[in-house]
């Protein structure tokens, strides 16, 4: 009998080490960079839920209950905390989404199961996010209340919701073919979605080299050694077309902003206003090279601030951010966006305006055109091949608003 009840505690503790220990097998320790920080997150075995297709209501519901019958609230704590604390606006925590659910689910070993991943993510997040299919296309879409110019979205009771996975699957002709939207909800998601972005990411020092820019003002060599982060390029992979007043308040990332505006503050020291905005009208029309969107990219582009320091080439929107940037970063004056057919160019309101003055409410604004023309353009002279062609006033920065 006591040989007995020992043969049985041994085989219960074995069962239970062995349990143990499976368990630890299973579970898995994921850790990686975020643009300047790191997220540690233990995970467990259910956390890797299986998806196969193929795609249909019902599989998409079995994947969701699969996941949403365990405890998965530590995970989705563990990625606000970190948006929390990098004070991350919706499109990078976006970003952090999509590298979480590349460790959960490769993107390239299994497509659809990464999508599920992010869609599920972003709804426990707390934002409105939906699915719809057509055919094997497994299309991820998000409500925002935003102007997005160049990617489909679709307006269900009032709401508009916008397609965040579009350009993994290039041109798709809604016309032949309405996507399904999937009818499984997740009751956390509700809010809107930014695309705005009021704060870079704490990248770390190593992340940026330098770069020199150079331009001739008067007779007069200039030369800026700034920091550049190629980060940042792949932060704005797929960043839409956005409206002008979102676009050209993309602020500057601090090793940048840093090592650009000091140094363009410290140039300008002597001269008044009026002169100082002349230098950095010239700055922005010289020190780069000019090439369209369709040459550049293929289609039309904004680039922000930073990503028109880091190119080789840009066309007159991106000039025209850029410039936006440096006159509210040093003199804060207020500017209207002047958006012709064909032509995009700001417009600066000065005590005295001088030369062509676009009048606009109460004010009267001084054309500064950051973009190189067939001619040497001064402040206040609009191009000759604009005068005549109708524009419309796409953004007013008052600082004093």
């Amino acid at each position: 009998m006591k040989n007995t009840l020992i043969l049985l505690c041994t085989c219960f503790f074995l069962c239970v080490t062995q349990k143990v220990a499976h368990a630890q097998e299973q579970a898995r320790h994921i850790h990686f960079s975020f643009y300047g920080d790191t997220l540690d997150v233990q995970l467990d075995q259910w956390h890797f839920t299986d998806f196969q297709g193929p795609l249909s209501n019902g599989a998409i519901r079995e994947f969701y209950d699969s996941l949403n019958t365990n405890p998965c609230q530590p995970l989705v704590d563990a990625l606000l905390a970190c948006k929390e604390k990098n004070q991350l606006n919706d499109w990078l925590y976006y970003q952090l989404i999509r590298k979480m659910a590349q460790q959960l689910s490769p993107k390239k070993e299994n497509y659809h199961r990464y999508t599920l991943y992010k869609w599920f993510l972003l709804n426990k997040s707390g934002y409105d996010a939906h699915l719809a299919i057509r055919g094997d296309v497994l299309l991820f879409y998000v409500q925002s209340d935003e102007n997005i110019y160049d990617i489909p979205y679709y307006q269900k009771e009032g709401k508009q919701y916008v397609c965040l996975n579009y350009h993994d699957y290039g041109q798709i002709d809604f016309k032949q073919q309405e996507p399904n939207e999937v009818t499984v909800k997740i009751p956390e998601g509700t809010k809107a979605f930014s695309y705005r972005i009021t704060r870079m990411p704490e990248f770390t020092d190593a992340d940026y080299e330098e770069k020199d820019i150079q331009f001739d003002y008067k007779n007069k060599s200039y030369l800026f050694k700034i920091k550049v982060n190629s980060q940042v390029q792949t932060l704005f992979a797929n960043y839409p077309v956005v409206d002008y007043e979102a676009y050209f308040n993309i602020p500057l990332s601090n090793k940048t902003y840093n090592t650009l505006i000091p140094e363009l503050r410290n140039t300008l020291k002597g001269m008044d206003q009026r002169k100082g905005v002349d230098y950095l009208m010239r700055f922005t029309r010289n020190a780069f090279s000019y090439e369209n969107d369709q040459d550049n990219f293929g289609k039309e582009k904004r680039l922000s601030p930073e990503q028109t320091l880091l190119t080789q080439y840009s066309d007159c929107d991106d000039r025209a951010a850029l410039f936006f940037c440096l006159v509210k970063e040093i003199y804060n004056l207020p500017m209207i966006v002047l958006a012709y057919p064909h032509h995009v160019t700001i417009a600066v309101r000065f005590d005295k305006p001088k030369g062509h003055v676009i009048r606009y409410k109460n004010g009267e604004y001084s054309v500064c055109e950051p973009t190189p023309q067939l001619v040497d353009l001064s402040v206040g002279e609009l191009s000759p091949k604009l005068k005549d062609v109708p524009y419309q006033v796409a953004y007013e920065y008052d600082p004093v608003q």
